[in-house]
């Protein structure tokens, strides 16, 4: 049956006269209302394992600007906690885990299937919002890519450079290789369940894609995302899948047809022309207006949103930020975005 949702239309490879728009971390910060229901849950990890809470600020950029799709409200390290890292959030910093450096950190670590009950809140958001999203709305799901959640066990933080992660894979591959390993098993697992649950499309955010190199990016990037989507394809064939190897560069040509990704979502290291005469002749692009215009707002707002779906336009696409929208941002920005998009003849 001919999908009618413009997101599916367009991950399905049609070329829309309009794209579809939905903003990474579109749930977040920047909305006071978001601010309002954080508080009420008291932290952003109570925040992510209440569903019903989960389920409102999931939906409160849905009511405010009617975007195309909406995104779980989740977090990529979640999968570890449920793996059985430690993971906490420091006010004004960041996440915090505890370390995989070696054989005992992981030995001490749950198995794939392990997983399911500590991460039965957020199916249960997924469940939620099958029932309470807008008709025309497609659901998104999502998990970490593993090179990027790797990283984050590995160095116990976010880092600049991955340093701690390159030099594990460097000095301690058979560790590294067995994190990869179960990451990518978990990660099918979840995404599958949250696919049960009734996410109409999920996505791979490898954050941190861009300091893999040469073989290193086939292995540990490439490689995993498509045993992921291969699995994933083979359960629920009909469940398109967003990649994002961000600022893959030149690794970013033939990705979609190396993995079997529906579409790539692409950062705004690149131009549109690049990615239309690149990418989007293999199929559906995702993409990428740079995330300081929620910040700036103004008419270089207006032109590099025009130029993006123009560039894009004679192809599949589907309208986004090349990396979530900043705590900073002016909602009355992302209001012009979309408006502005949705008048482009």
């Amino acid at each position: 049956m001919k999908q009618s949702k413009p997101i599916l239309r367009a991950l399905s490879g049609e070329i829309l006269s309009t794209p579809p728009i939905w903003m990474m971390r579109q749930a977040g910060r920047y909305l006071p209302e978001y601010r309002a229901t954080r508080a009420e849950a008291g932290d952003f990890l109570s925040l992510c394992y209440n569903s019903d809470l989960a389920t409102e600020v999931t939906l409160q950029p849905i009511r405010r600007y009617g975007f195309d799709a909406s995104i779980l409200f989740a977090d990529i390290l979640l999968l570890p906690q449920a793996l059985g890292a430690d993971l906490w959030f420091v006010t004004g910093e960041g996440p915090r885990l505890s370390t995989v450096t070696n054989a005992a950190d992981f030995a001490k670590l749950k198995g794939k299937d392990d997983i399911h009950e500590h991460l039965a809140p957020i199916y249960q958001t997924v469940r939620n919002l099958v029932q309470s999203l807008p008709e025309q709305t497609t659901l998104i799901g999502f998990a970490g890519a593993p090179w990027t959640v790797a990283t984050y066990m590995i160095a116990g933080k976010g880092t600049p450079d991955q340093a701690p992660a390159h030099l594990l894979k460097s000095t301690g591959l058979p560790v590294f290789d067995a994190l990869i390993d179960l990451i990518t098993e978990a990660t099918i697992e979840y995404l599958s369940q949250q696919i049960l649950a009734g996410a109409e499309v999920v996505k791979l955010f490898d954050s941190w894609a861009g300091s893999l190199h040469n073989e290193d990016f086939k292995k540990y990037a490439l490689a995993p995302t498509k045993r992921i989507i291969t699995a994933l394809k083979k359960r629920h064939p009909h469940t398109p899948i967003i990649a994002f190897p961000r600022e893959a560069g030149d690794n970013y040509i033939g990705f979609a047809k190396a993995t079997g990704a529906d579409c790539v979502a692409v950062d705004n290291s690149v131009s549109a022309n690049w990615i239309a005469q690149h990418m989007q002749v293999d199929g559906c692009v995702q993409g990428n207006l740079a995330s300081r215009h929620m910040v700036t707002g103004g008419q270089n707002l207006i032109d590099d949103t025009t130029a993006i779906v123009k560039a894009l336009g004679k192809g599949p696409h589907i309208f986004n930020l090349g990396h979530g929208i900043t705590p900073d941002a002016d909602p009355e920005n992302v209001q012009l975005m979309i408006d502005t998009v949705r008048s482009i003849a």
